[in-house]
């Protein structure tokens, strides 16, 4: 009997030994643009006059069903292009990430908090304007891997500020509001 129970604590052991945890930090380069709410000319992704376009970096870590992730994203000409004219909106974002780990094609939802800065200079006479603010963002997006550390990513998240900025002539009291969406490479290590 003594033998038959020493090898049923051995095998438990094996079968129950904790596994080590495996984190895949990753990084991933996007461009893309802006559209809906307070961005220049376009109402929506597919009804948009002349695109404004967005690039960033995004760099973080899953391990399973949950992550983070910095997220930076700049749009220049943001609130339109003028000659003499220079505006932008500046993000950066830290967002919790739900991730699908369904094998090489894995969806994500994402929420998070960050800074959003717009700034606007309407001519090269006038004072430039900008304002640092608290802003959030939500949305989702699919990685797609052809091995384990090259991909490609696309997404869509909506930024908002939680306080109203003024910038001159060109927006006044009451949150910035928009959505970007975006395409990139992404490497995992």
């Amino acid at each position: 009997m003594q033998p038959r129970i020493c090898l049923i604590a051995l095998m438990s052991l094996v079968v129950l030994r904790p596994l080590p945890a495996r984190a895949d930090g990753f990084l991933s380069g996007f461009v893309g643009y802006n559209f809906g709410g307070d961005s220049q000319n376009c109402v929506s992704l597919r009804n948009c006059e002349e695109h404004r376009k967005n690039w960033g970096l995004s760099i973080g870590t899953t391990g399973g069903l949950f992550g983070f992730e910095e997220d930076f994203g700049y749009a220049p000409d943001f609130f339109g292009s003028a000659p003499g004219a220079d505006n932008a909106v500046l993000t950066l974002m830290s967002n919790l990430l739900v991730v699908i780990p369904a094998g090489p094609v894995q969806p994500y939802g994402l929420v998070g908090l960050g800074l959003v800065r717009p700034h606007a200079k309407l001519d090269p006479s006038s004072i430039a304007s900008d304002q640092n603010t608290l802003g959030w963002d939500i949305g989702g997006g699919v990685n797609v891997y052809f091995g384990h550390t090259f991909g490609i990513r696309g997404d869509v998240r909506h930024v908002r500020t939680l306080q109203d900025i003024t910038l001159g002539g060109v927006f006044s009291n009451a949150p910035l509001d928009f959505f970007r969406a975006s395409a990139g490479i992404t490497l995992r290590f």
